[in-house]
């Protein structure tokens, strides 16, 4: 899997934050009290459940920006695979920094891998089809570039990324605009030739009306499977399907079946449960 890593100028923010509400208004009061000073100590993070691992960036930079001094040696790269009970990393250097950054990393890392695990669920369920599993703008406020990445990382793709990727016409834009026609000449008229425009059906009545103003993309919203077959016929290749809409790693293989080039799932982001790991602190 070729990963790029995101700037730490991206996620140094993010894990500021995420310290100083940790911190507070005094500081790491147990710590501080029981740990003394020049204390060095050697952890591991360790997977308590098998998955795939994100987020190993924005748990070094919780330990770093506490001391410079501790150092983490990755033995699973994001990307990979891990059994129950594998080592993840092993963090060592000044005991008050690791224990003090301990949650704020394993809130990143757990979260992150979480949606890497879930998507390569996913992903593994759709093999041998041609769709890819994508995700939404459904995301974390604050998170979403880091939970897109953790997407990736679980061998998904991302959908927009923002408001101003591209344009996605649905539902309440046609209804305020009028209908669809009226919705797609305006759309035309207001971007340039690099913006691609995708629009959202529920029918396939809509979608026949739809291929008539020749769409880059369009969103096939919680259709049946029949219906996902019917449409991908109708569309023959004139634009990209993207189907969306109640999907989990049961459902997925019918609607990848169906011929659709894209699922989108907004639960890989918005909710998918957190991959259990865990710092273990291992005696000299």
């Amino acid at each position: 899997m070729n990963l790029s890593p995101l700037p730490a100028i991206m996620l140094e923010p993010l894990v500021r934050a995420a310290l100083l509400e940790d911190l507070g208004r005094a500081g790491d009061l147990t710590t501080d009290a029981i740990v003394p000073k020049n204390h060095h100590a050697t952890t591991v993070l360790v997977a308590r459940q098998s998955g795939v691992v994100a987020g190993l960036d924005l748990a070094m930079l919780a330990f770093r920006l506490m001391d410079q001094n501790v150092e983490m040696t990755v033995h699973r790269a994001d990307g990979s695979e891990v059994a129950q009970g594998e080592t993840i990393a092993s963090v060592s250097g000044p005991a008050g920094a690791i224990l003090t950054a301990e949650r704020t990393a394993l809130n990143f890392l757990c979260h992150l891998s979480g949606i890497a695990t879930a998507t390569a669920s996913l992903v593994a369920a759709v093999r041998g089809h041609g769709a890819k599993i994508v995700c939404t703008r459904k995301t974390t406020p604050g998170l979403r570039a880091v939970e897109k990445y953790a997407v990736r990382a679980g061998g998904g793709a991302n959908h927009r990324f923002g408001l101003d990727d591209a344009i996605m016409i649905k539902d309440n834009h046609i209804a305020i605009a009028g209908g669809i026609r009226t919705a797609i000449e305006r759309a035309r008229r207001s971007v340039g030739h690099l913006v691609k425009i995708e629009i959202e059906v529920d029918t396939l009545a809509q979608l026949e009306e739809v291929l008539g103003f020749a769409p880059d993309a369009i969103l096939l919203d919680n259709m049946s499977a029949d219906e996902l077959r019917q449409a991908v016929r109708m569309v023959a290749g004139q634009a990209i399907t993207e189907a969306s809409g109640r999907v989990t790693p049961a459902t997925a293989p019918a609607i990848a079946a169906t011929g659709v080039d894209l699922i989108s799932i907004g639960w890989l982001t918005h909710s998918a449960p957190i991959l259990d790991i865990g710092l273990d602190h291992r005696a000299p």
